[in-house]
């Protein structure tokens, strides 16, 4: 059994052990995080034993599933692959690490089910980039979905249900059309080798061979998939109503994982496997991808909704990201799939940071707040530096993505590129604009001012009167601190990652490559 294998495994078996202590809250956050943590320092051996300048696919494994269809249950990683399951380990804990500090759970509702939830989550999100059977990816594509219309339906806010079904009958019905191109290739294999297979690296070989005709009608169903997923603009709209609606932890592992499941998806499946229609079909794509940044950008510095507005934020940064994507350059793709992971750790962060805020206010509306680093300097800090991360300060982790992408892009794609760095203007418009209006200025707003005590206190304060606001807890400095550490030290040195994605970011853009000079 690898070591992949295992970590797939133990989040499954950690939701199954945690669902049965959901009438003790306690011992189940505990088993929860023990688990969580379990999985974070399995993720330490498998990225020390991963080789940059070995096969493509490490850590495999493969079981026959359903023979006669050429459908296995096999499993391995490349460099991004390794580079999100390392993401999903260290954001759950964290995510279970402030249950209760940002999320208070619906009346009636256990901690236990809804740590087992996450951590079938994370199980499912690290299977689904780690399959290297197409058929196999697919179930996982649409699996994952369950567990987290259970978080957003059943832990969620006011409008829940609207929200959680609109996520699911997105993803689904995406996923539902990629499975109609996945038959389609599945049929090419057929007649080219005589027998139908779902194997990915197969697949590349075969269907990367059809007519470009052919490519364009499969591409089309993988990528709608991937772009309502990413999300890209228009197919977004599900994730602002999802991401008002879920608990701040929900947020995280919507925004800073799942949604990484579009992009990782234009890089694993739709460029190797239909290369030719990617090249014909690039001019579209960036035409959403440079939409959804400036969209994304001037929405999020209208929003009144905390939440909402980082939804806006995320829309922005994924068009940024395929750009990087479909600019079909190697320092553009780098910085796409760097992007992926800095984007991660950046606005995990601000989402826990404004959760903290929220919790502290009980208010999602930002001109309910205002003034707030007087009373809570050190929650104001951390504010500033994930709001700076997320513009990509230099200095900070965000930075060499973003600068990767422009260089890289501006090389392939000048136009497209040169309107995107609008968004980067927009960028610290709102993320400076939302830092001010919460955390600077006199003590303000309904959320800090006469409207009841604060945590850990009992007496009402008067009108008028500053309600009694904590600073940062010891608890929450333990989730916040590693962030901070990774954000500034991978902005000063991204080498460790970039040595891991380089090589098979490289074999991405070599297969366009071929393809650009073969029809010369």
């Amino acid at each position: 059994m690898t070591l992949l294998l295992v970590l797939i495994l133990l989040p499954l078996v950690g939701a199954a052990v945690v669902v049965g202590l959901r009438r003790n809250d306690r011992i189940a956050t505990l088993t929860a995080l023990a688990f969580s943590l379990a999985t974070l320092l399995l993720v330490i051996p498998l990225w020390m034993s991963y080789e940059p300048s070995g096969e493509r696919l490490q850590q495999t494994s493969s079981m026959d599933w359903i023979p006669a269809f050429g459908i296995h249950i096999s499993f391995g990683m490349d460099g991004i692959a390794l580079v999100m399951i390392a993401v999903i380990g260290l954001l759950v804990p964290m995510i279970i690490g402030v249950l209760g500090v940002t999320d208070k759970l619906p009346e009636g509702r256990s901690a236990g089910g809804y740590l087992a939830l996450i951590l079938l989550q994370q199980g499912l999100t690290i299977a689904v980039f780690a399959a290297t059977d197409v058929f196999l990816f697919y179930v996982l594509f649409e699996v994952m979905l369950i567990p987290m219309y259970f978080l957003i339906g059943g832990y969620g806010g006011a409008n829940r249900q609207y929200a959680a079904v609109k996520f699911f009958l997105y993803s689904f019905l995406g996923g539902l059309i990629m499975l109609a191109s996945a038959i389609g290739a599945y049929s090419l294999a057929v007649d080219e080798l005589g027998s139908g297979t779902f194997d990915w690296a197969t697949l590349v070989r075969v269907v990367s061979e059809a007519p470009t005709e052919t490519q364009i009608w499969l591409f089309l169903g993988f990528f709608l998939a991937f772009a309502i997923k990413a999300p890209l603009v228009p197919m977004h709209t599900w994730l602002p109503d999802a991401a008002r609606e879920a608990p701040i932890g929900v947020v995280v592992l919507l925004v800073g994982v799942l949604d990484k499941v579009g992009t990782f998806g234009f890089l694993r499946y739709s460029i190797p496997m239909f290369p030719d229609a990617s090249v014909a079909l690039a001019p579209l794509v960036l035409v959403l991808a440079v939409a959804g940044v400036l969209y994304g950008s001037v929405l999020a510095a209208g929003q009144r909704d905390i939440k909402r507005l980082i939804a806006y934020v995320s829309i922005a940064h994924f068009g940024f990201i395929a750009l990087g994507i479909f600019a079909f350059n190697a320092q553009s793709q780098i910085g796409s799939v760097s992007y992926m992971l800095n984007h991660s750790l950046a606005t995990g962060m601000l989402i826990l940071v404004l959760g903290m805020v929220i919790a502290r206010g009980g208010s999602t509306k930002i001109s309910d707040y205002g003034g707030m680093a007087k009373v809570t300097p050190m929650l104001g800090g951390m504010f500033l530096i994930a709001g700076l991360s997320t513009l990509s300060l230099p200095g900070t982790n965000s930075f060499i993505s973003e600068f990767l992408v422009l260089i890289g892009s501006f090389e392939t794609e000048p136009v497209f590129t040169t309107l995107a760095t609008i968004g980067m203007v927009l960028a610290a418009v709102y993320v400076l604009w939302l830092f001010q209006r919460i955390m600077q200025g006199p003590v303000r707003g309904d959320a800090l001012v006469g409207v009841g005590g604060g945590p850990g206190t009992t007496q009402q304060p008067e009108a008028g009167a500053k309600k009694a606001i904590s600073d940062l807890s010891g608890k929450e400095l333990g989730v916040l601190v590693p962030l901070v550490v990774l954000i500034i030290g991978l902005g000063l040195y991204p080498k460790p990652v970039l040595d891991v994605i380089t090589p098979s970011v490289d074999q991405t853009v070599s297969v366009v490559h071929d393809t650009e000079g073969s029809h010369e």
